[in-house]
């Protein structure tokens, strides 16, 4: 029920609950009801074994399951998962992952204990080499003109609906070389984002290596060595990478871009990836 009108609210889309909030605005209170972004425990578990707990949004986790199952390099291959139940329980939502039985073994030797934070993917990672991972260096061959760049920036501003109702949520996106945006995941972490779109990007048949990431956060180690592990080349962010970020992409062949804006951006590795406005390639590796 609305505190404000005395209507009925209108359903909370998927990601996100109601809550009443005291809004204050030139002196005056009312108290509204307010769109919330959802976070809730997500387990992860594979072959019956828990591998994983992530605070994530609780929408499109078949996507989420299929990308952090790629992305963590738990398979190698999307064919060798399959999403056997995603279950509501009181506690919050279980994945039941079904993977091979040598990559079941593989995992359990790199076991992780930890419990994932929304904005930091690594916390509570028991050793330091199951930390930091190098993925076999990429060579996706795709080629972004600056103004193809722009396109996706503002067509993923314009595609992230339950970021326009609570204002507390990550997107990541999925374009053509041309700019055109295909797809677009949002989640209150920013590595969860990209795991879903990770997942709906491989369910939905498309290449990592025919296209490029947009992405509304940072560029941390860990976004860089999902991107660089599924095989994609080109990632740009509005914000900042990391310094351990531009290591991992020099090395990964990964081309990062950041502070992406319409008006500018900053290529911090494998220029030769973005095309100079008279279409001709930057710098080479």
């Amino acid at each position: 029920m609305s505190h404000a009108t005395g209507h009925p609210s209108p359903p909370a889309p998927a990601g996100s609950v109601t809550r009443p909030v005291e809004r204050w605005r030139g002196g005056t209170r009312r108290v509204v009801d307010d769109h919330v972004a959802a976070e809730v425990p997500v387990a992860v578990v594979c072959n019956d074994a828990p591998f994983a707990v992530m605070m994530a949004t609780p929408a499109d986790l078949r996507d989420f399951a299929l990308g952090f199952a790629l992305s963590e390099g738990v398979v190698a291959d999307a064919g060798e998962v399959s999403v056997e139940a995603v279950e509501e329980l009181i506690e919050g939502i279980e994945i039941r992952l079904r993977i091979p039985e040598h990559r079941a073994e593989a995992l359990e030797a790199r076991r992780r204990s930890f419990a994932g934070r929304s904005g930091c993917g690594l916390c509570g990672t028991a050793l330091l080499e199951a930390a930091l991972r190098y993925p076999t260096p990429v060579h996706a061959p795709v080629s972004v003109a600056p103004g193809a760049l722009q396109a996706a920036l503002r067509a993923l501003r314009a595609a992230q609906p339950l970021a326009a109702l609570t204002g507390a949520v990550h997107a990541a996106g999925w374009a053509a070389p041309d700019g055109r945006l295909l797809l677009a995941r949002e989640d209150v972490g920013r590595h969860n984002a990209l795991d879903k779109l990770i997942g709906a990007m491989l369910a939905a048949g498309h290449d990592p290596a025919a296209g490029f990431l947009v992405v509304t956060s940072r560029a941390s180690y860990e976004m860089a060595m999902k991107a660089a592990t599924v095989g994609i080349g080109f990632m740009a962010a509005i914000s900042a990478p990391t310094a351990l970020a531009i290591s991992l992409a020099d090395q990964a062949g990964l081309t990062v871009v950041g502070f992406a804006r319409e008006d500018g951006y900053a290529v911090y590795t494998h220029g030769h990836r973005l095309l100079d406005d008279a279409g001709a390639a930057g710098a080479a590796p």
